[in-house]
């Protein structure tokens, strides 16, 4: 046994001894937090305005967040999995159910709003990251991304909408006619969600390979392709402005002008501009602008940021420097918000204990599981990737999370769905984000 050896093993102990005090502290500091502001409350001592309340149910959010990160990392889950059910714990699945005036004072809707802004600016920051370390170069096959793509979202949407029109009288939202509920259940059986399948891939430290980097594309497509569908799909039924033929117009020519007129003139700006904090600033205002001109044409804004952070020029040291500075503040501190802020709107208490509700959650959940694996793991075996990769891409396209949340409540307040059906696909965005991490982690450490 080497000195080293025998250091590592005496010093292992003494920090998991660190953690525990560490894990502990913050324990006792959050819930303190709870504990102590209805007491003040009570007492009308505490202060009313939101502003402060805004900042305490920050620090709670972070807290909670990342110390169930780190539990979850210990268990060998992705860390944004904690994120996600930190929030679920904070909201009305937990604190609110085991104690709703604490939570009614934490997080009044006045707070849950701006919440939702500060999240939606991390995540835009987090996405528009990801487009700069975005490498196609990287993609040896390019036929793989649209293969991927066609398979990994064709066969769930299929198998949706046969799941919608079977399961109608249940699953059905009462302002929703059948073929427009039938098409919004098939496209949240078939998206990908990309902010957590970026997440996941960076805990993993994959992001950057070849199956990462045509997981992420491959995502990337299909999250955009998912917002033309649920934006005709508004339009059909009387709730957005323009048809999905239109958008998609207006999507096309965003991204011929985002690499014909925006890259080149990024790439002009990077190699004469000096101050280096000035540049983080254009960047990062460019990033917000293209998200705020996708809102515009009823995408995500999340798109945006991708899209202009792909047009950013590859290979800078000044670039690289930028993003590791952006990084740590946004992992951080911003993107657990959006992580959190998901899980404070989100009740899984409305399944109910009907035994018929939970087999047909358990049946979506596999066939939604399987159609994914089968489509995208199978497009990348005919586009000729090796079978362990084509499995590692079936996997990872399998993680739908924060976006079929979002296109969830979308759907519960358009009336697409019921608030069963919403219940059932905020589970099954939570289980496939547990199995993603948990497949992956196996395949990784097999070399399968």
């Amino acid at each position: 046994m080497t000195a080293e050896a025998g250091t590592a093993r005496q010093a292992t102990p003494a920090r998991r001894r660190a953690w525990l005090r560490i894990g502990t502290g913050l324990v006792i500091l959050a819930a303190a937090v709870i504990l102590l502001a209805p007491a003040l409350f009570r007492t009308g001592r505490e202060p009313v305005d939101l502003t402060t309340r805004f900042l305490l149910a920050v620090s709670v959010i972070l807290l909670v967040s990342h110390l169930f990160g780190e539990v979850l990392r210990r268990l060998r889950q992705p860390p944004v999995l904690g994120e996600i059910l930190g929030g679920l714990v904070l909201g009305p699945s937990v604190l609110g159910l085991v104690w709703p005036e604490a939570a009614a004072w934490l997080f009044p809707a006045g707070v849950v709003e701006s919440l939702d802004k500060a999240a939606q600016l991390g995540l835009v920051v987090f996405m528009f990251l990801l487009g700069c370390e975005l490498r196609t170069d990287r993609i040896r096959n390019r036929g793989a991304v649209g293969a991927v793509v066609v398979g990994g979202m064709g066969l769930p949407f299929v198998a949706g909408v046969g799941i919608a029109l079977a399961a109608a009288p249940v699953l059905a939202g009462d302002r929703a006619t059948t073929t427009m509920y039938a098409l919004f259940v098939g496209l949240a059986l078939a998206i990908t969600a990309l902010p957590v399948l970026a997440r996941i891939l960076l805990d993993l430290g994959q992001d950057r390979t070849g199956v990462g980097v045509l997981s992420i594309s491959s995502a990337a497509i299909g999250d955009g392709l998912a917002w033309l569908v649920l934006t005709f799909i508004l339009a059909s039924t009387g709730d957005g402005d323009e048809s999905g033929l239109e958008v998609a117009a207006l999507a096309v020519a965003l991204v011929l002008v985002t690499y014909l007129c925006v890259r080149p003139a990024l790439a002009v700006l990077v190699r004469r501009m000096r101050s280096e904090q000035l540049l983080t600033v254009v960047l990062v205002a460019g990033a917000i602008g293209f998200s705020a001109l996708t809102t515009t044409i009823h995408l995500h804004p999340v798109i945006g940021a991708f899209l202009f952070g792909t047009a950013v020029p590859r290979g800078s040291p000044t670039i690289d420097r930028i993003s590791h500075r952006l990084q740590g503040f946004t992992l951080l501190i911003l993107l657990p918000l959006f992580f959190a802020g998901v899980g404070l709107q989100t009740s899984i208490g409305l399944l109910g204990g009907d035994a018929g509700h939970w087999l047909l959650f358990a049946g979506i959940l596999l066939a939604a599981q399987l159609t994914k694996l089968a489509g995208a793991g199978g497009g990348a075996l005919l586009a000729g990737l090796p079978r362990g990769q084509a499995l590692q891409v079936g996997v990872l396209m399998n993680c739908r999370g924060v976006t079929e949340l979002v296109i969830a409540t979308i759907g519960l307040g358009h009336g697409l769905i019921s608030p069963l059906g919403f219940t059932i696909l905020v589970l099954i965005a939570v289980i496939t984000s547990a199995v993603t991490g948990v497949a992956m982690r196996y395949l990784l450490r097999t070399g399968r």
